[in-house]
């Protein structure tokens, strides 16, 4: 039990005007502003901010630190048809920065029931996470960019403005996505993609920079992207020759990885 000057501290964090259900569970230090709304199932870690006329509903847990902008909509139900009010769920992790007007829903039975998002992501003003997507760590999602339901985007992608991506499509580690392009395939890690659809653009070298990849590691991706892109071969003659040719790293396992579960096919 917390002191009863800590207690005055909190309810001080936590403005008149909110309408908070009392069985939401509310951590340490939260700051909730004017007009928003938290829901009977709710719960939010330690330290997380809340704008104001945010709604969060629905069971969604929320963890430390996060910052929650003005309107942004959280837990609401999936827009799937197939969707009969059935108990789901939205879990997002620490130090999430969620900008104004995102709207992220709650998964859906044939997704698992259960929508995540991972920690230090970025989404910006007027995203869209939706149904039963799984989102890795150190994600950003800029203004407008859109993901339909059974997304799976890794760590460290970067999905630039008004981006549309399909359901069911997997986005790579480190990837790039350009502006205003639209994505109905699977992505794979490393790589630049842009356009309507989206094809490759070749190896996303700023990002690998930017994340510290050692010169070798990059050298290898290269090598790899060369044999999927350039050499005329289908996906699994590619993986072939690379399995051959190629020095084992994690990065190049992971490519590898990525390359056999794809599901949809890959953006050439």
């Amino acid at each position: 039990m917390g002191t009863e000057q800590d207690n005055v501290v909190q309810l001080k964090e936590i403005h008149e005007t909110a309408v908070i259900h009392p069985d939401a569970k509310i951590g340490k230090k939260v700051t909730i502003g004017p007009y928003a709304v938290i829901g009977e199932h709710v719960q939010i870690g330690d330290g997380t901010e809340i704008g104001a006329h945010a709604v969060i509903k629905g069971w969604t847990e929320i963890g430390a630190n996060n910052h929650i902008f003005n309107s942004a909509s959280i837990g609401q139900e999936p827009q799937d048809l197939k969707f009969q009010g059935e108990k789901s769920f939205l879990e997002i992790g620490d130090n999430n920065t969620i900008r104004e007007f995102t709207t992220i829903h709650r998964g859906t039975e044939e997704g698992g029931s259960i929508t995540k998002i991972g920690d230090n992501n970025l989404l910006m003003a007027y995203t869209h996470v939706a149904h039963d997507c799984k989102l890795g760590n150190d994600i950003i999602m800029s203004n407008n960019a859109q993901l339909a339901g059974h997304v799976v985007v890794e760590d460290k992608a970067v999905i630039s403005a008004l981006v549309g991506v399909h359901q069911f499509v997997r986005i790579g580690e480190m990837v790039m996505v350009g502006g205003d392009s639209k994505v109905v395939k699977d992505v794979p890690p490393y790589i630049l993609v842009d356009g309507h659809p989206a094809t490759s653009n070749g190896i996303n070298v700023v990002g690998l920079r930017r994340n510290d990849i050692e010169p070798d590691d990059r050298q290898k991706i290269k090598k790899a992207y060369r044999i999927l892109y350039r050499s005329n071969l289908n996906v699994s003659e590619a993986i072939e020759k690379m399995d051959q040719e190629l020095d084992n790293s994690p990065m190049v396992e992971h490519f590898l990885r990525f390359l056999r579960n794809a599901q949809r096919g890959i953006c050439k």
